[in-house]
């Protein structure tokens, strides 16, 4: 008799829930939207009591759905948006909206931080620089903005494990989204005593931390017999969302990187063991996969530039373009677009650039230039600005001998034979993309004995579908593109610079 799982993704519009087989395949999803507060310009809040109720939504809808009987229900995993900062007082009451992973009001923290701990220390112990959206300068933050609300802080929670503690009670986290606060050791998978006294911020304030499979404890009877959910249901501790994500479309052996196009773009690679990049231009986390780690990459803007293009030529135009309008005419154009290159930089860059006043560009623009040149640019600096970080993974030692190609990246035939030639690599796609709710799914399987490991869970549910070729001619013509492309940065930054001061 099969046994059913779910997944439950506290994203950042909304909460999403799966339910699927021990075989993999998805029997009902659900979502419930909640809103987002930016009360003050680069601020990004939300409610965290607005997440339980969409949680609670989703998972009542998606159980309803499905249609089984729930006693069938062997286990439950979290994920969701990693950073977050949610603040408890003793009687586990909120003491403020969230701050967001997009939150961008901690620049002085952060220089905080990185005098108190030491820019290299820091690298050496947490993997990654001081950035505006971890959670540790948050915590700085309310203590240096907001002294009497901090006063009152007995526990600090990432967004997922507020909802695993309305769930069971219990205060817990796992490795991979621990490694997204700034505060874990990345070898010990625990966290770092070292920059907790640095920073003066108590060790009894955070989660203890587990791997991505375990078990951290059960739905609380009152709250399943709410949802429609069994009596001591086991809820695993899951991982953040591009972790969880990255054991659902398989990247859970070294050798297969993902590259994933949304409005953001990230190259995910695993690595059995901690590859740093000593500059910090790429996130280096642990993986959801027990004593595992992976290397991330991000662009900010990858297919948010596009939406970007086509929603700016609908209000000059008044043309209804759709992308599918728009990648027919980018395949009219060779690779290089004919000598046009387009900079991705609309939000800022973070890898490899880490500079948020980095502005986009076209350059290179002739009389002879179109509009089906302008949309092969864009999609090709896209990928050219993800290339960017793979190169480095590649430098640190990751050899991808397959990329998966997901999101918007890896439903299209012309960006999937794109990233082929720009990557020279080959490019697959996935019978079943799911994002991070079936990956959390798959890690609940392995906490609740259906599957033996997350490797068992990978063989029996993950399959590709399809795969993408690189063209030699077009790799070696985007060879010499991406040359240039890689120049233009350094050439341009300072006038970035100068106008983003204008503003």
């Amino acid at each position: 008799m099969s046994a059913y799982l779910l997944g439950l993704d506290i994203g950042t519009t909304g909460a999403r829930a799966l339910l699927c087989d021990d075989n993999g395949r998805v029997l009902a999803v659900a979502t419930a939207e909640y809103p987002l507060s930016t009360p003050q310009p680069l601020w990004s809040e939300q409610n965290p009591e607005d997440w339980w109720r969409g949680a609670c939504e989703a998972l009542r809808a998606v159980v309803a759905q499905a249609g089984v009987a729930p006693e069938r229900i062997a286990g439950l995993g979290l994920t969701g948006q990693m950073h977050g900062s949610v603040f408890l007082d003793e009687h586990d009451r909120v003491i403020r909206p969230a701050l967001l992973w997009n939150d961008q009001r901690t620049a002085a923290e952060c220089a905080e931080i990185t005098q108190r701990v030491g820019a290299e220390r820091l690298i050496a112990i947490a993997g990654n620089p001081a950035l505006t959206g971890f959670q540790a300068p948050k915590i700085l933050w309310l203590r240096n903005h907001e002294p009497e609300r901090y006063a009152r802080v007995a526990q600090v929670l990432l967004p997922k494990d507020y909802i695993r503690r309305q769930l069971t009670g219990v205060s817990a986290t796992d490795a991979a989204d621990a490694a997204g606060t700034l505060l874990l050791d990345l070898r010990r998978r625990d966290w770092s005593d070292e920059i907790l006294a640095a920073l003066d911020i108590p060790r009894a304030w955070l989660p203890r931390v587990f791997e991505g499979p375990e078990v951290t404890g059960e739905v609380i009877p009152a709250v399943a017999a709410d949802l429609g959910l069994p009596a001591g249901l086991p809820v695993v501790a899951g991982g953040g969302d591009n972790a969880a994500a990255a054991v659902g479309s398989g990247i859970v052996q070294p050798g297969i990187v993902s590259s994933s196009i949304g409005t953001s773009g990230v190259i995910f690679a695993h690595a059995n063991e901690i590859a740093l990049d000593p500059q910090g231009r790429l996130h280096t986390f642990c993986h959801s996969v027990p004593g595992q780690y992976h290397l991330m990459a991000v662009t900010l803007a990858a297919g948010g530039s596009f939406r970007w293009f086509r929603d700016t030529l609908r209000a000059v135009a008044g043309q209804s373009l759709s992308y599918d309008d728009l990648t027919t005419l980018a395949a009219s154009v060779p690779p290089g677009a004919e000598g046009l290159i387009f900079l991705p930089y609309l939000s800022g860059e973070r890898t490899p650039h880490l500079d948020p006043l980095a502005r986009g560009a076209f350059i290179g623009l002739t009389a002879r230039h179109t509009l089906a040149h302008m949309a092969r640019a864009v999609m090709e600096g896209v990928v050219f600005s993800l290339r960017d970080g793979l190169e480095i993974m590649r430098s640190l030692g990751i050899a991808p001998g397959q990329i998966r190609a997901t999101g918007g990246g890896g439903k299209s035939l012309l960006w999937r034979q794109m990233q082929a030639d720009i990557y020279a690599t080959e490019v697959a796609t996935l019978a079943a993309e799911e994002g991070p709710a079936y990956g959390a799914a798959l890690l609940a399987g392995v906490g609740a004995g259906v599957f033996r490991d997350v490797d068992d869970a990978v063989a029996r549910c993950v399959t590709v579908t399809m795969t993408t070729a690189p063209d030699e001619r077009a790799v070696a013509r985007y060879d010499e593109v991406y040359a240039i492309y890689r120049d233009m940065y350094a050439a341009v930054r300072e006038s970035m610079h100068r106008l983003a001061h204008l503003n």
